[in-house]
């Protein structure tokens, strides 16, 4: 007797009521309705609770597609990335509260662990994801986050992102053609590409007014300068080698003659050029401060209770090159008086000082430039949740156009969820609140079934794609969802 091939389970053909609203408006950017219905069946699929979540996966659990259609919506069907990230951010803005239009732009990097070396971009560089080197590819965001340091639930979402392009890929031509890097696209570090997302996050009219990285991005002097010409306050973490110079000792050499020389100097020559200030490393300059300008800052509640450790704040100027070269080296560097921050832990903890530097105004509180130093976390969050419930890393693709346009729909999945947030807790939207995803109960008002096998992605929930058989029983939607 043959047994019985196991049935697949699928989610229902019928379009989720709330996401196909949702997806409504972005119809104009796909040039025929089968491509529009693929992307609607690729979101179902990402928002549906799959372990893993590539073209494959979804058409096979997700009924009305196929691995063909889903594989064509990502490479060759006629739509823009870019675009449909303009939109989105578009949306989100117009549906965030008032308390938002002044807001925080958070620069960061994620790694997508990868094997083999076809994919596009893929290398065996340090990924923050994996904590060490590996074989992965390495995606740039910036994520907008309201400006409420204090509150362990902002409102956050993600604005644009793109692929890091090694070295290695952008001068292998052959490699570039296979992947379909695009032919325009030169090397750019890792900085210059969060410069470019800044840029694109203003045209496209993010309401933010200052702007945190961590020290991948603040250890970058060009990278500060570049924020300081588009006039862009920061806060930046930085490396404990990273340098500074003393206003003291940049006004001292200011004050002086650039070119003074000493009467046995005079007729013997060209006069010795001036030497820049001296340049400190961050990590010697605190360890000069007395005990008693270390500060406790406490900033917002964490999951062991409130988030506090010892802070101080001083003014210092960011600053490369040495006393070898003269002030007018090209390597020779100072940037406008800003603030160095660090931090310690309480006594009695463990821990190592970390360290920050900020063009904020000098009338800045301690207390709020601690507070922005630690807004970052919020694209942490998006990390991990777009991720493990929308497939952030799951793409399997080896293409540039592939690869945008999953992380563009991942991103637009992530959205949905975040507006769904909102919707559903008025009293949250008013203060500009919103959950981490992994923090969202699973009520049904919030995950809830449009149809038979359809549901949100919510952690702790059971599998959500059950089987298409009309003359099923199901369970009612609380029991669905845990």
């Amino acid at each position: 007797m043959t047994a019985a091939t196991p049935s697949v389970p699928r989610a229902s053909g019928d379009p989720l009521p709330e996401l196909a609203a949702f997806l409504r408006p972005y119809a104009a950017l796909f040039h025929n309705r089968q491509s529009w219905r693929s992307v609607e069946r690729y979101l179902t699929g990402l928002l549906t609770d799959l372990s893993h979540k590539n073209c494959q996966t979804v058409a096979d659990a997700v009924a009305g597609t196929s691995t063909e259609r889903l594989q064509h919506l990502l490479t060759d069907a006629v739509w823009d990335a870019q675009a449909v990230d303009r939109a989105r951010v578009q949306t989100l803005v117009a549906h965030s509260p008032p308390s938002s239009a002044a807001g925080i732009l958070v620069l960061d990097d994620t790694g997508l662990p990868k094997r083999g070396s076809a994919s596009v971009g893929v290398e065996h560089q340090y990924s923050g994801t994996l904590g060490k080197q590996g074989t992965c590819q390495i995606v740039v965001s910036a994520e907008y986050v309201v400006d409420d340091p204090t509150t362990s639930t902002p409102l956050h979402w993600p604005v644009t992102a793109q692929l890091y392009l090694p070295q290695v890929w952008a001068g292998d031509p052959p490699r570039r053609r296979r992947a379909q890097v695009p032919d325009e696209l030169p090397f750019a570090p890792k900085t210059d590409l969060a410069l470019a997302l800044l840029d694109r996050a203003r045209a496209w009219g993010v309401p933010f007014h200052v702007v945190v990285a961590d020290a991948g991005y603040g250890d970058a002097p060009s990278f500060l300068a570049a924020l300081e010409q588009r006039a862009v306050p920061y806060v930046c973490a930085v490396g404990k080698t990273f340098g500074v110079r003393l206003p003291d000792d940049v006004r001292a050499l200011t004050a002086s003659s650039p070119f003074s020389t000493s009467p046995r100097q005079r007729g013997r020559g060209q006069p010795k050029k001036p030497r820049p200030a001296t340049r400190h490393t961050v990590a010697a300059v605190v360890a000069t401060l007395p005990q008693e300008v270390w500060q406790t800052v406490r900033w917002r509640e964490g999951n062991k209770g409130v988030l506090q450790k010892q802070a101080v704040a001083m003014r210092a100027h960011w600053a490369t090159g040495s006393a070898r070269h003269s002030a007018t080296h090209g390597r020779v560097g100072t940037g406008p008086e800003g603030w160095l921050i660090a931090e310690r832990p309480l006594p009695g903890h463990g821990g190592e000082h970390k360290y920050f530097f900020s063009s904020l105004s000098d009338d800045i509180p301690l207390q709020r430039l601690v507070e922005l130093a630690h807004s970052r976390w919020a694209i942490e969050q998006f990390y991990e949740d777009a991720k493990g419930e929308c497939g952030l890393d799951h793409y399997q693709g080896r293409r540039w156009d592939g690869l945008h346009r999953h992380v563009a729909l991942v991103m637009l999945a992530y959205s949905f969820l975040v507006l769904q947030s909102l919707r559903s807790r008025p009293a949250r939207a008013a203060n500009g609140a919103l959950p981490p995803l992994g923090s969202l109960d699973t009520r049904p008002d919030i995950a809830r079934r449009s149809s038979p096998g359809a549901g949100l992605a919510l952690p702790g929930s059971g599998p959500v794609a059950t089987p298409e058989r009309p003359d099923q029983f199901l369970s009612p939607p609380e029991k669905l969802t845990k």
